[in-house]
């Protein structure tokens, strides 16, 4: 009697300690629905104006926007082989402890998934609720409530696992894709024929070359988005296979898009028009369509904001969770529900944080403080693929990245070149960034601290 008592308690404790883990589920299209949904934001209804008052004609608009597209695709390359190397969650954070050491793992967790994931998902929470009441007359005092039920309603999905999550992301992908398509097909009836006026020079805009290397900024901005899917790779169906097809799949799509997106614009609205236009994609419809092509553009941009929403938050929860499971969090952090196998409580916690920056209105001012902290972030989460090369170089990868070392080198010197840029013009916000991360240092050595006591 004894002897099985000891077995049932032996049995008990083998099964408390075998921890749930995630379990791949997500697919090539549910994985390049991430990529196209991570990227795909606001961005390209409203960037598009700002690359045309730096440029003085049509095809430098699209000059730029292809120039960007191919810089980010050397970028998703190289994190496609750290995906396909290690393919678990955590992403980036995974990479830079297992080549540089957990404290600047601790650091990138500290600026992205503490401070810039939530303020993402605030701030373009509170776009699609402005978007969503517009759609449908709400008054602006309505904002606030939907953009804090959308986050609250997306966690609550992810509480079901990541096929529940993966189910909205895509029907969500179609929607903004089918806003995207509409655009362009629009553009395409006001041009009435003339496309070449499209890429014709402004002479109402001329532009300098330094403004012209200026409006790379913003486009390279709208490319951002594209580590989410490293994020969840410990959700992916034979990752080493998956990982690389829909990354390199969903950003051509991507550019595909922006291309012709731009392309709309400036056959509807001319490269002036486009310049002037605080709000394109409304006023390309608005063109066409009256008054109900501005409120129909208004639901596109809705859905798209939403889509984005649900992937920052599912990333952003598993870096969480992966920090707590390191005991770089609280360790509840770092748990993951047997049932759903979610990171509820890293889920919650990210929500929970992301309602309070809305409810606050501080995320505007997070976003730009943090902006060199997530550009620094990409630096080295690719430059950790030197580091596999060099120190692994017998690991066999399924994988690797084309025309090595040239292309991560590109992508690392132009996100410094674009970090150098941002600081010149916002020297203010650039050194709030870099302070953020300076706080992340007592911040590590204090939690660890705090660790060593709590353990004896």
């Amino acid at each position: 009697m004894r002897s099985r008592h000891r077995s049932l308690i032996a049995l008990f404790m083998t099964q408390e300690s075998t921890a749930p883990s995630y379990l791949r589920r997500l697919g090539v299209w549910d994985a390049a629905s991430i990529v196209i949904g991570g990227v795909i934001g606001a961005g390209i209804f409203r960037t598009p104006s700002t690359v045309a008052e730096r440029t003085s004609a049509g095809w430098q608009v699209l000059l730029l926007w292809g120039i960007g597209g191919l810089l980010t695709l050397a970028g998703v390359l190289c994190y496609a082989e750290l995906g396909a190397r290690r393919p678990q969650a955590g992403g980036t954070y995974v990479y830079l402890r297992e080549a540089f050491g957990k404290l600047p793992a601790f650091l990138f967790g500290w600026t992205m998934a503490l401070i810039n994931y939530p303020g993402s998902v605030a701030a373009v929470a509170t776009t699609f609720a402005d978007y969503f009441c517009a759609a449908l007359g709400f008054p602006a005092g309505f904002i606030k409530p939907v953009a804090v039920g959308a986050i609250a309603f997306i966690v609550g999905i992810n509480f079901f696992g990541i096929r529940a999550g993966a189910w909205v992301q895509n029907l969500f992908t179609v929607l903004k894709l089918a806003a995207i398509a509409l655009l362009v097909v629009v553009g395409l009836i006001l041009a009435r024929g003339h496309l070449g006026g499209a890429l014709a020079a402004d002479p109402v805009h001329p532009a300098s070359a330094g403004a012209f290397l200026g409006a790379l900024l913003p486009v390279l901005f709208a490319y951002g988005g594209f580590h989410y899917l490293n994020d969840l790779a410990g959700e992916v169906r034979e990752p080493q296979r998956t990982l690389p097809r829909a990354l390199s799949l969903g950003m051509a799509g991507v550019v595909g898009s922006y291309l012709l997106v731009n392309f709309a614009y400036l056959a509807g609205l001319g490269h002036a028009g486009l310049a002037a236009s605080s709000a394109p994609a409304a006023d390309l419809l608005r063109n066409l369509m009256g008054p109900s092509g501005a409120t129909l553009m208004a639901v596109g941009i809705a859905c798209s904001t939403f889509g984005y929403c649900a992937i920052a938050i599912a990333g952003g929860a598993r870096v969480l969770q992966t920090m707590g499971k390191d005991g770089m969090f609280f360790s509840a952090v770092g748990r993951i529900d047997r049932t759903s196998r979610a990171p509820q409580v890293a889920l919650a916690t990210l929500g929970a944080w992301a309602i309070v920056l809305t409810l606050s209105g501080s995320f505007g001012q997070l976003l730009d403080y943090t902006t060199v902290g997530e550009w620094l972030a990409h630096a080295f989460g690719i430059a950790t693929l030197f580091w596999y090369r060099r120190h692994l170089a017998q690991e066999p990868s399924p994988y690797r990245v084309p025309f090595y070392p040239v292309l991560p080198l590109l992508f690392v010197g132009t996100v410094l070149g674009v970090i150098v840029v941002t600081s010149i013009h916002a020297p203010r916000d650039a050194g709030m960034s870099l302070l953020i991360i300076a706080l992340g240092v007592p911040a590590f050595y204090g939690w660890r601290w705090l660790e060593r006591q709590s353990n004896g």
